[in-house]
């Protein structure tokens, strides 16, 4: 039987499938209410295609959005499905096919199918990693610890290491950055964790190199989108919001669009983390983590990132295909790790990582 919504009342089950795709404006009032009196005495939720009072492009919550426990959407995947707020609302996200093939250039983060080292390899072949740390050697000594256990063949870290490092990690004092730099067996370097924001003759030095460079922390606030468009060798930069923020300006649209924004602007990409982790290259392709675990919101776990993301360089990955598996290894490691790790954690977790990619 069919029912005016207001004179509906609570059953075990609530299918939402009042508004779907395309939602661009708030919910009426009294849809609100009603739609929130009803998933309240239900026990369990689903929605079709959206919940209802969420904006399909964007993610955003037009309204007071009720919790789902399950989301079937027609056809694709849509950004909302993906991106923060409206993800958290949707619950498990199940496809059904329509018999329409829904291209897109934006896809989900997968697991990678790395290669295991061949039998001739040596630590060179396998990849010379120069870290630049700084200020907080703290930050430089976790992410040279991820790129060799990630799999780096040789990791140089410039600056104080600090703590605890795997032994194969070789710690040089600053003075020796130019001789890294010019090392031509150099595969890729990483500059930021721990930087500071007085570091500008290293950052000088690390954007004139040819290999590829990663660029984390500090060194995205000293650093402009048209020097590093300027560079020949591939780039990556992995920005959090407000690293993101400072780098590129209040960019508009979605956290897809504002990450392709600023690839295109960089010629770089762009790993635009967070729960919704999006990486986005500058031919417009883009990829988004499928909800990253809560417990890496902790200190240490971007530089964890852009080391295994500079190992994953190393490896001669285009960076688009390394800065996926770093975000995919990165995101695994989490989850081996447990619950209430911290970031020191993770690094012993990614051999066991990587091997379930071989």
């Amino acid at each position: 039987p069919v029912g005016a919504l207001a004179e509906a009342t609570p059953a075990h089950i609530l299918v939402d499938a009042l508004f779907g795709t395309g939602l661009t404006r708030p919910l009426d009032a009294a849809v609100q209410a009603d739609l929130a009196r009803l998933a309240a005495g239900a026990a369990h939720r689903i929605a079709v295609d959206l919940p209802s009072g969420v904006a399909t492009d964007d993610g955003a919550m037009l309204g007071r959005v009720p919790a789902f426990h399950q989301t079937i959407t027609l056809g694709a995947l849509k950004p909302a499905h993906l991106l923060q707020p409206s993800a958290a609302h949707c619950g498990l996200v199940l496809v059904g096919a329509i018999g329409v093939e829904a291209a897109s250039p934006i896809r989900l983060i997968g697991k990678p199918r790395l290669a295991r080292p061949l039998p001739g390899d040596h630590k060179y072949t396998r990849g010379l990693v120069a870290i630049v740390g700084g200020a907080m050697p703290g930050a430089g000594r976790l992410a040279a610890a991820a790129a060799a256990h990630a799999g780096a063949g040789y990791v140089m870290l410039a600056g104080e290491g600090g703590g605890r490092l795997p032994d194969a990690v070789v710690v040089r004092g600053g003075d020796a950055l130019p001789a890294m730099l010019g090392d031509a067996r150099l595969g890729a370097l990483l500059i930021g964790p721990g930087l500071g924001r007085d570091a500008r003759d290293a950052l000088d030095g690390a954007l004139a190199i040819e290999a590829p460079l990663v660029l984390d922390g500090d060194a995205l606030r000293l650093v402009t989108p048209e020097v590093l468009a300027k560079r020949r060798a591939s780039t990556i930069l992995t920005p959090h919001e407000g690293e993101f923020q400072a780098l590129f300006g209040a960019l508009p649209g979605s956290k897809i669009d504002r990450a392709l924004a600023a690839a295109r602007n960089s010629g770089a990409v762009v790993i635009y983390k967070g729960v919704d982790t999006v990486i986005a290259t500058p031919g417009g392709e883009a990829a988004v983590s499928g909800g990253a675990s809560p417990w890496l919101s902790t200190a240490g776990t971007g530089d964890v990132l852009a080391g295994i993301v500079t190992a994953m360089a190393v490896r001669g990955l285009d960076p688009f295909a390394a800065a996926r598996a770093g975000v995919w290894l990165h995101g695994e490691a989490a989850r081996r790790a447990g619950p209430a790790f911290v970031a020191d954690d993770l690094a012993q977790h990614l051999p066991g990582a990587i091997g379930s990619t071989l």
